[in-house]
């Protein structure tokens, strides 16, 4: 992550909705209570507790240096199991931005802290197929009025990245060719 990308800034620190990561206390942890809601108390080894991603992130490095780990990390819900059978059915039913507002930000920042193939191929596989269901959306705006309406909310920051890009050049081209009113 580079320390000036926005998206990474964004994932991480969604002031509506901080991603949450959920972690396992390895070791206990003297008065750090205050995290699993008991302030003033310890951490014991073996606590469950979802902390926002910079943190888990942060609190899992040691096991990357070699040292024991403070905390072990799982996947958060977002990316769950059944979210990655959903999209294998049809990704283009999943609403992404419920799950997460920066979805594949997230997958990006994930896919750094764990080696899960699958979800790298399912996760490619899922911006491909939106992609052009996007770009058909973006082509023809009475499509996105009517049935793809539901569509295009479910759309992650990324993707209506994608669908403005696209809709602006689709106007352009009209524009240029003279089918639109000039400006």
């Amino acid at each position: 992550m580079s320390y000036y990308d926005v998206d990474a800034i964004l994932t991480d620190a969604q002031p509506s909705s901080i991603q949450k990561l959920p972690c396992t206390f390895e070791l206990e942890v003297p008065g750090l209570g205050i995290l699993d809601g008991n302030p003033g108390e310890n951490i014991k080894a073996g606590t469950r507790v979802d902390l926002p991603l910079w943190l888990g992130e942060m609190l899992s490095i040691g096991a990357r240096l070699g040292t024991s780990r403070l905390v072990s990390l799982d996947l958060p819900s977002a990316l769950s199991e059944r979210v990655m059978n959903a999209l294998k059915a049809d990704p283009r039913t999943v609403d992404l931005r419920t799950l997460a507002p920066h979805f594949y930000s997230l997958g990006v920042r994930i896919l750094e802290l764990f080696e899960e193939e699958e979800m790298v191929d399912i996760l490619t596989d899922t911006f491909k197929k939106r992609a052009a269901e996007i770009a058909d959306h973006a082509h023809n705006p009475r499509g996105a009025l009517g049935d793809g309406a539901e569509f295009l909310r479910g759309l992650d920051e990324t993707e209506r990245q994608l669908f403005r890009i696209a809709h602006d050049s689709a106007k352009e081209m009209r524009v240029w060719s003279g089918e639109a009113k000039k400006r």
